[in-house]
Protein backbone atom coordinates (compact mmCIF):
# COMPACT_ATOMS: atom_id res chain seq x y z
CA UNK A 1 0.00 0.00 0.00
CA UNK A 2 2.75 2.45 1.00
CA UNK A 3 4.60 1.70 -2.40
CA UNK A 4 1.41 2.64 -4.30
CA UNK A 5 1.13 5.57 -2.35
CA UNK A 6 4.54 6.65 -3.51
CA UNK A 7 4.00 6.10 -7.15
CA UNK A 8 0.72 7.92 -7.32
CA UNK A 9 2.60 10.53 -5.18
CA UNK A 10 5.30 10.25 -8.72
CA UNK A 11 2.59 10.27 -11.14
CA UNK A 12 1.02 13.53 -9.82
CA UNK A 13 4.33 15.25 -9.47
CA UNK A 14 5.64 14.17 -13.18
CA UNK A 15 1.94 15.14 -14.83
CA UNK A 16 2.02 18.84 -13.11
CA UNK A 17 5.38 19.61 -13.82
CA UNK A 18 4.68 18.87 -17.69
CA UNK A 19 1.96 20.59 -17.53
CA UNK A 20 3.69 23.43 -16.33
CA UNK A 21 6.38 23.04 -19.36
CA UNK A 22 3.53 23.45 -21.54
CA UNK A 23 2.59 26.44 -20.57
CA UNK A 24 5.90 28.19 -19.82
CA UNK A 25 5.92 26.94 -24.07
CA UNK A 26 2.47 28.42 -24.68
CA UNK A 27 3.35 31.61 -23.00
CA UNK A 28 6.54 32.21 -24.87
CA UNK A 29 4.48 31.17 -28.10
CA UNK A 30 2.02 34.45 -27.34
CA UNK A 31 5.36 36.50 -26.69
CA UNK A 32 7.08 35.67 -30.19
CA UNK A 33 3.38 36.28 -31.80
CA UNK A 34 3.11 39.65 -30.36
CA UNK A 35 6.04 40.90 -30.53
CA UNK A 36 5.91 41.03 -34.80
CA UNK A 37 2.36 42.73 -34.33
CA UNK A 38 1.87 46.20 -34.97
CA UNK A 39 -1.22 46.29 -33.76
CA UNK A 40 -2.36 45.23 -30.01
CA UNK A 41 -5.42 43.48 -29.11
CA UNK A 42 -8.27 46.07 -28.57
CA UNK A 43 -6.65 49.11 -30.01
CA UNK A 44 -8.75 50.02 -33.35
CA UNK A 45 -6.65 49.64 -36.43
CA UNK A 46 -5.59 52.90 -38.73
CA UNK A 47 -5.04 52.35 -42.48
CA UNK A 48 -2.96 55.23 -43.77
CA UNK A 49 -2.78 55.61 -47.67
CA UNK A 50 -0.42 58.29 -49.21
CA UNK A 51 -0.76 59.70 -53.07
CA UNK A 52 1.10 61.87 -55.05
CA UNK A 53 -0.90 64.25 -57.38
CA UNK A 54 0.77 65.33 -60.74
CA UNK A 55 0.59 68.28 -62.86
CA UNK A 56 -2.54 68.21 -65.70
CA UNK A 57 -3.69 70.59 -68.58
CA UNK A 58 -0.58 71.79 -68.53
CA UNK A 59 -0.30 73.11 -65.45
CA UNK A 60 2.38 72.96 -62.25
CA UNK A 61 -0.03 72.14 -59.71
CA UNK A 62 1.47 68.91 -57.79
CA UNK A 63 1.83 67.67 -53.99
CA UNK A 64 0.46 64.99 -51.49
CA UNK A 65 -2.36 63.60 -50.10
CA UNK A 66 -2.86 61.54 -46.87
CA UNK A 67 -5.63 59.46 -45.94
CA UNK A 68 -6.12 58.02 -42.40
CA UNK A 69 -8.89 55.98 -41.45
CA UNK A 70 -9.34 55.12 -37.99
CA UNK A 71 -12.62 54.28 -35.65
CA UNK A 72 -14.70 54.68 -38.88
CA UNK A 73 -13.81 58.27 -39.76
CA UNK A 74 -11.39 59.07 -42.56
CA UNK A 75 -9.48 62.10 -42.55
CA UNK A 76 -7.85 63.60 -45.84
CA UNK A 77 -4.84 65.86 -45.66
CA UNK A 78 -4.11 67.61 -48.69
CA UNK A 79 -0.71 69.75 -49.59
CA UNK A 80 -0.21 70.92 -53.15
CA UNK A 81 1.52 73.99 -54.61
CA UNK A 82 1.94 75.34 -58.20
CA UNK A 83 -1.54 76.79 -58.40
CA UNK A 84 -2.91 80.18 -59.31
CA UNK A 85 -3.61 81.97 -55.94
CA UNK A 86 -7.84 81.92 -55.30
CA UNK A 87 -10.15 79.29 -54.63
CA UNK A 88 -10.13 76.17 -56.23
CA UNK A 89 -12.64 72.93 -56.13
CA UNK A 90 -11.09 69.11 -55.09
CA UNK A 91 -12.99 66.32 -55.84
CA UNK A 92 -12.93 61.89 -55.96
CA UNK A 93 -13.52 61.43 -59.17
CA UNK A 94 -14.41 57.59 -60.67
CA UNK A 95 -11.57 55.87 -61.90
CA UNK A 96 -8.12 55.79 -60.54
CA UNK A 97 -6.75 56.65 -63.87
CA UNK A 98 -4.68 59.79 -64.22
CA UNK A 99 -3.16 58.66 -67.78
CA UNK A 100 -4.85 61.89 -69.72
CA UNK A 101 -3.05 64.75 -70.40
CA UNK A 102 -6.51 66.69 -69.34
CA UNK A 103 -7.29 63.97 -66.55
CA UNK A 104 -10.61 63.21 -68.30
CA UNK A 105 -9.76 59.86 -68.30
CA UNK A 106 -10.94 59.78 -64.59
CA UNK A 107 -14.16 60.14 -65.08
CA UNK A 108 -17.09 61.93 -63.90
CA UNK A 109 -17.33 62.57 -59.89
CA UNK A 110 -17.69 59.45 -57.69
CA UNK A 111 -21.36 59.50 -57.38
CA UNK A 112 -22.43 55.32 -55.97
CA UNK A 113 -25.36 56.56 -54.54
CA UNK A 114 -26.91 58.42 -57.09
CA UNK A 115 -27.56 61.74 -55.80
CA UNK A 116 -27.42 65.51 -57.49
CA UNK A 117 -24.45 67.61 -57.54
CA UNK A 118 -23.88 69.80 -54.43
CA UNK A 119 -22.27 71.28 -51.44
CA UNK A 120 -20.71 68.05 -48.79
CA UNK A 121 -23.88 67.70 -46.81
CA UNK A 122 -26.28 69.31 -48.50
CA UNK A 123 -29.94 67.92 -47.71
CA UNK A 124 -30.75 68.03 -51.81
CA UNK A 125 -27.75 65.12 -52.40
CA UNK A 126 -24.49 65.48 -52.88
CA UNK A 127 -21.55 63.30 -54.19
CA UNK A 128 -19.48 60.92 -52.09
CA UNK A 129 -17.42 63.27 -54.07
CA UNK A 130 -18.09 65.92 -53.51
CA UNK A 131 -15.13 67.55 -51.38
CA UNK A 132 -15.65 71.43 -52.35
CA UNK A 133 -13.60 74.17 -52.29
CA UNK A 134 -9.81 75.55 -50.64
CA UNK A 135 -8.20 78.40 -50.55
CA UNK A 136 -4.67 78.96 -52.33
CA UNK A 137 -2.11 81.73 -51.32
CA UNK A 138 0.06 83.94 -53.01
CA UNK A 139 2.77 81.49 -53.67
CA UNK A 140 0.46 79.12 -55.01
CA UNK A 141 0.22 76.98 -52.05
CA UNK A 142 -2.82 75.53 -51.02
CA UNK A 143 -3.59 72.87 -48.31
CA UNK A 144 -7.06 71.20 -46.81
CA UNK A 145 -8.20 68.82 -44.37
CA UNK A 146 -11.40 66.88 -44.61
CA UNK A 147 -12.57 64.33 -42.59
CA UNK A 148 -15.73 61.90 -42.76
CA UNK A 149 -17.46 58.33 -41.92
CA UNK A 150 -18.65 58.39 -45.46
CA UNK A 151 -15.60 56.79 -46.52
CA UNK A 152 -13.41 53.80 -46.11
CA UNK A 153 -10.24 52.54 -47.07
CA UNK A 154 -10.49 49.41 -48.80
CA UNK A 155 -13.69 48.41 -47.10
CA UNK A 156 -16.25 45.92 -48.79
CA UNK A 157 -18.64 48.52 -49.19
CA UNK A 158 -18.68 50.31 -52.67
CA UNK A 159 -20.60 52.86 -51.31
CA UNK A 160 -17.99 54.28 -49.10
CA UNK A 161 -14.52 52.67 -50.53
CA UNK A 162 -12.40 55.32 -52.13
CA UNK A 163 -9.44 52.80 -52.88
CA UNK A 164 -9.65 53.15 -56.93
CA UNK A 165 -11.15 56.17 -57.32
CA UNK A 166 -9.02 59.08 -58.14
CA UNK A 167 -8.71 63.15 -56.16
CA UNK A 168 -8.66 65.80 -58.85
CA UNK A 169 -8.22 69.49 -58.51
CA UNK A 170 -9.97 71.91 -60.91
CA UNK A 171 -8.69 75.47 -61.92
CA UNK A 172 -11.69 77.02 -61.27
CA UNK A 173 -14.36 76.73 -58.24
CA UNK A 174 -17.19 74.59 -57.29
CA UNK A 175 -20.20 76.44 -57.44
CA UNK A 176 -22.31 73.60 -55.66
CA UNK A 177 -25.25 74.04 -58.38
CA UNK A 178 -24.31 73.29 -62.23
CA UNK A 179 -24.89 70.01 -62.54
CA UNK A 180 -22.95 67.19 -62.53
CA UNK A 181 -19.58 68.86 -62.24
CA UNK A 182 -20.04 72.13 -60.43
CA UNK A 183 -18.50 73.99 -63.64
CA UNK A 184 -15.52 73.61 -61.61
CA UNK A 185 -13.21 74.33 -65.00
CA UNK A 186 -10.27 72.14 -66.34
CA UNK A 187 -8.64 69.32 -64.62
CA UNK A 188 -5.27 70.63 -63.42
CA UNK A 189 -4.05 67.86 -60.94
CA UNK A 190 -4.58 64.21 -60.64
CA UNK A 191 -3.68 61.50 -58.24
CA UNK A 192 -4.95 57.76 -58.47
CA UNK A 193 -6.17 56.60 -55.18
CA UNK A 194 -4.40 53.30 -55.13
CA UNK A 195 -3.08 50.63 -52.40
Amino acid sequence: MKTLKVIVLIILAMSSSCKGEKKEEKNQQNDSHSEGSPQKKGEPETKTLEISLEPKSDSNASGKIMFTESMGLVTMIVKINGLSEGKHAIHIHENADCSSPDGKSTGGHWNPTLEAHGKWGAKDGYHKGDIGNFKVDPNGNGNLTFATNEWCIGCNDKKKNIVGKAVIVHQGVDDFTTQPTGAAGGRISCGAIIQ
